[in-house]
């Protein structure tokens, strides 16, 4: 009797440490790891810090690493979710990741509230990058010497802006720098520079121009009035199944629940 009473016992510990693992095997608890653009800063961290609010027990990072970074860390495996602000290159798909539009982004081209100029078209913000203009007396400005700031090679709002103006590895750049943050203070610092950041960044110490007489808003960019744009992009790996809480991230992040906080946070969601 004592024997089987025993073995009930022990039949029964066996099950109860089954139901409490399969339990945690359903839980939302755990990290959501992402890597990338700086430009996406304030979009994934408003929808990150919504995230952890509505699932107690996970914790979600993001590393400000640039697009390039974000990408490769994806692919390498050191975070779950990478992202990008500009659309994946075909041999990175071939490479085996996929993309998933988040939102959209108007790249503002900004200048120093000092400065007086407020449009510009297409064609003179080409011709300003590559050397052809070089005095802002030549597009209606002060007689100044015109002080050209952009983002690294690895950059997704470079490669966006250079795409978008036909200037592929021909812009003169004074300054080259790491983050959308970086090339904000260098412009609100400079009244002869001119430099280019997410809509989303932008602040009151730095003015976003008008191109072709259409200023960078959520509207214009959502209708595509605005020319100066990019997507931000999910990365995740072809063939790998997400863990169960990042996949509840990557979910929530496209539902129109998510719609009012990407806006909120200055971009344009896609539902």
């Amino acid at each position: 009797m004592k024997k089987t009473k025993r073995v009930l016992a022990l039949a029964t510990a066996a099950i109860m440490s089954v139901s409490l693992l399969a339990g945690c095997s359903n839980s939302t608890s755990g990290t959501v790891s992402t890597d990338g653009s700086t430009s996406m800063e304030k979009v994934i961290g408003t929808l990150g810090e919504a995230f952890e609010k509505n699932n107690e027990g996970v914790t979600f990072t993001y590393n400000p690493t640039g697009s390039g970074s974000g990408i490769k860390a994806v692919q390498e495996g050191r975070c779950d979710i990478g992202l990008s602000s500009r659309a994946l290159k075909d041999e990175e798909k071939a490479s085996g990741l996929t993309e998933t539009v988040l939102a959209y982004d108007g790249i503002a081209i900004i200048v120093n509230p000092e400065n007086p100029i407020a449009d510009l078209s297409l064609e003179n913000i080409a011709a300003i990058y590559t050397g052809e203009i070089t005095n802002w007396s030549e597009v209606g400005g002060k007689d100044a010497e015109i002080v050209l700031i952009g983002r690294e090679a690895n950059s997704g709002t470079r490669d966006g802006f250079e795409s978008i103006t036909g200037t592929k590895d021909a812009c003169k750049y004074r300054q080259e720098l790491t983050s959308t943050g970086d090339v904000i203070t260098t412009v609100s610092s400079n009244p002869d520079a001119i430099g280019y950041a997410s809509l989303a960044a932008v602040k009151d110490n730095v003015k976003a121009l008008s191109v072709a007489g259409v200023a960078p808003t959520e509207d214009t960019v959502k209708d595509g009035s605005y020319v100066v744009q990019r997507p931000f992009v999910m990365v995740t790996k072809t063939d790998a199944k997400l863990s169960d809480v990042a996949q509840k991230f990557f979910d929530f992040a496209l539902s129109e629940d998510a719609s009012d906080l990407i806006s909120s946070a200055g971009a344009v969601a896609t539902k």
